[in-house]
């Protein structure tokens, strides 16, 4: 009786296999023919590479280059070194020969501009620095990189600084203070 089990069993295992086989076939005709339909309808969109540039080869000429390592190169490079030096000395000596002013001692970024009026027919901005109001006119000097006020008009105050730049040499940089609008109305 077991084997009979087992080979009625077993048939039993053999029909289940052909019922769920036949609907899994089923299954994937349906998937193919949606990928079919999908790759049908789907259009590439690649745009052609372009042609590559034509390369023009250059003549090399060096009788007409100057020889990096030569006695004239080296001269020109000290002239043009010790025309640099003169140019920041020239610069930069007239501020170190004068007395300091005192809002040379305090940053411009510890400064505000908060009027401006005239005296005398001449423009005088009003600044105010560490709660104190300073009158500064043209010609006067103010912080900390030597800075002297070029113009002053209602709205702003114009001067000149002279600060070193990335190689080191002393160069002018202009720079503006603007009128401190007033937050209380």
């Amino acid at each position: 009786m077991s084997r009979r089990c087992t080979l009625g069993g077993c048939a039993g295992l053999l029909c289940a296999t052909l019922v769920l086989g036949g609907c899994g076939a089923s299954d994937q005709d349906e998937l193919r023919q949606w990928m079919g339909e999908q790759r049908n309808q789907t259009k590439a969109g690649v745009e052609p590479i372009s042609e590559p540039k034509k390369f023009v080869p250059q003549v090399y000429t060096e009788g007409s280059a100057v020889d990096p390592f030569s006695l004239q190169r080296l001269v020109q490079s000290v002239k043009r070194d010790l025309n640099r030096v003169a140019d920041n000395a020239a610069l930069l000596a007239p501020e170190l020969a004068r007395r300091k002013e005192a809002l040379e001692s305090f940053p411009l970024d510890a400064m505000s501009m908060v009027g401006s009026l005239t005296k005398e027919g001449k423009p005088v901005a009003l600044l105010q620095v560490d709660k104190l109001l300073y009158q500064v006119r043209e010609g006067d000097h103010l912080g900390q990189n030597y800075g002297r006020i070029t113009k002053i008009d209602e709205t702003e105050l114009a001067l000149r600084e002279i600060v070193q730049d990335a190689s080191g040499e002393w160069v002018e940089r202009p720079v503006k203070l603007q009128l401190l609008e007033s937050s209380k109305k």
